[in-house]
């Protein structure tokens, strides 16, 4: 049985001192050994299977993690050097740090400049919290130490401006590309930034589609380690264009327990699995609500439908979040739970989401695509 951890705010590096003088010669082999009795929950698997060891200098052990540890590294740390201790005794210095990598997404769609891996959060239906998840999501990536950024493709209702409480249109600096938007530490581009939040879009398909290629290649998004893609809800145009021309990493269903929200996030399972796009595990949204004068728990929606769905498909549950009201108010005031109360018990579940989310993609093939040199043929 491995040792797992627990989620603490720290800075990446921690010196752990101990008393005793050095016994046992430090060797890879044998910090290797000790890596193999720690488990890491978002990988599935233990420290020395998950190739997480980068170098052993003297009583220096450097540990590189494939997704954003940065609010759990001072736990880590210490549980680390604390088995390093009792296994081999010495002073210990843990570092801890983390490289995220760009990885596979589906077959003949062209990488994005800059954008290391494109999640989607996609649902069945309206009403479930898609939204308000996938800001979440974004800000608490971020808050791991990621460069993030959030792509709101609902054209006909957006909600990420008020959601992240930018307002304000975005700018150019060359006059061909917009500057996107930013809020609380991450990037954001949305129709809802070019037109009144008032104004309807009657639009048809194509005009849709167009806008929404254009809201993610005319934006400068610099350097992102995920981009984050809201989806409208549905398994319509927007979905298939996406699933046909961006590179997505993986797509994570959001539902409530309720049976005809099932059904229909079982469409939206389908479809990405139709067109080759991973699916990286269900949320399960309004889970249940727990009554804030006398504590009574209510499964409103039903129970455990997100996770029987997970089972079915043989998809990873990501986890549930409940029916709370502040979770509405603070995404409805421009700063969701997660920059709204960093240290509250909902805060800490979306952030577990994050690490399983991103821990999902980190199991993906790295692709190398991007480092091959360009071939230009000239005539001569």
């Amino acid at each position: 049985m491995g040792v797992g951890w627990s989620n603490t705010k720290s800075s990446l590096v921690s010196t752990v001192d101990v008393l005793e003088e050095d016994v046992t010669e430090w060797t890879k082999a044998a910090v290797e050994e000790v890596l193999a009795q720690i488990d890491d929950p978002y990988l599935g698997k233990n420290l020395r299977a998950a190739g997480v060891l980068k170098g052993v200098v003297d009583h220096r052990v450097e540990l590189e993690f494939p997704y954003p540890v940065q609010g759990m590294s001072k736990d880590l740390e210490n549980r680390v050097a604390a088995a390093l201790h009792k296994a081999l005794g010495a002073d210990v210095q843990v570092v801890i740090g983390q490289r995220i990598q760009i990885h596979q997404a589906q077959r003949g769609v062209k990488l994005l400049d800059g954008i290391k891996n494109i999640i989607a959060v996609a649902s069945g239906k309206g009403g479930v919290g898609k939204s308000t998840t996938s800001v979440n999501l974004a800000l608490a990536l971020a808050q791991e130490g990621a460069q993030v950024g959030i792509l709101d493709a609902d054209i006909y209702g957006p909600s990420q401006p008020r959601m992240l409480g930018i307002q304000g249109k975005p700018t150019s600096k060359d006059g061909k590309k917009m500057e996107p938007m930013e809020g609380h530490g991450i990037k954001a581009m949305s129709i809802g930034f070019l037109i009144d939040e008032e104004t309807p879009m009657v639009w048809r398909g194509p005009m849709v589609m167009q806008a929404l290629e254009q809201l993610l290649s005319d934006t400068r998004w610099g350097e992102l380690d995920y981009l984050v893609i809201d989806l409208p809800p549905g398994t319509g145009d927007t979905q298939l264009t996406l699933a046909q021309k961006v590179p997505v990493s993986g797509a994570v269903i959001v539902t409530t327990p309720q049976d005809i929200a099932l059904l229909d996030a079982r469409k939206g399972l389908k479809m990405f699995e139709k067109v080759g796009v991973p699916i990286l595990g269900i949320i399960e949204n309004m889970s249940f609500y727990i009554c804030p004068k006398c504590g009574n728990e209510d499964d409103i929606f039903g129970h455990g439908g997100g996770a029987l769905m997970a089972e079915q498909y043989g998809v990873e549950f990501l986890g549930a979040v409940p029916l709370d009201r502040r979770i509405r108010d603070e995404a409805d005031n421009g700063a969701p739970t997660v920059v709204a109360a960093p240290d509250s018990p909902l805060a800490r579940i979306y952030r577990e989401l994050a690490r399983h989310v991103a821990g999902r993609i980190a199991l993906q093939a790295v692709d190398h695509s991007h480092k091959f040199p360009k071939i230009v043929i000239e005539n001569r």
